[in-house]
């Protein structure tokens, strides 16, 4: 395995549309404002959350079962900003859309600006042949509110290259979160 360069990441995306929307280079700021970098980067890419969010809430005494999920558990918030609740937990999704290649496995870690405010970004990785919006987990580990900000950098996934191409793929396994929009709940 190997990680792939810039060089490749801008390639993939422009001949297979493997991010969509696209960033070519690290963006930094926009309209003047200064912003959590997204984009381009050496040997990754910085995605974005979108600003959809869904926060957990204990109003209705659900319990969290990953095998029957009751949807109940979360409060939907669409805003530019969602403020966690501390020790509290919110899922989103990115802005991009990803298509992985058959001979690729990516990891995605959390950038180290929200890392160091005790906001802990969780993805799992994402296999060949999967695509969709990501979704994304954020834990607020402080006994303080934590913020996150929408259509700004939030994680980095990094792109492991193999020297041959899997012999089962996500899509050959149709896998249940295959082609996920929006944010995508947990199914059993």
């Amino acid at each position: 395995m190997s990680i792939k360069s810039d060089r490749w990441i801008r390639r993939m995306a422009a001949e297979h549309g493997m991010i969509e929307p696209f960033e070519p280079g690290q963006v930094r700021s926009v309209g003047g404002n200064r912003v959590i970098s997204f984009g381009t980067s050496s040997y990754g890419y910085d995605i974005r959350c979108a600003n959809e969010f869904k926060i957990f809430t204990n109003i209705n005494s659900a319990i969290v079962d990953p095998k029957n999920f009751d949807d109940s558990s979360f409060v939907d918030h669409v805003a530019d900003v969602c403020i966690i609740p501390p020790n509290s937990f919110a899922l989103a999704r990115t802005v991009e859309y990803l298509r992985i290649p058959r001979d690729v496995l990516t990891i995605c870690l959390g950038k180290s600006t929200y890392a160091r405010c005790g906001i802990i970004v969780n993805v799992t990785p994402l296999e060949p042949e999967w695509e969709g919006h990501v979704t994304l987990e954020f834990s607020n580990t402080t006994p303080l509110p934590a913020k996150i900000y929408a259509n700004e950098g939030v994680a980095q996934v990094l792109f492991l290259g193999s020297d041959e191409v899997c012999e089962t793929s996500y899509r050959d396994r149709a896998g249940k979160y295959m082609g996920q929009r929006g944010v995508t709940l947990p199914k059993a």
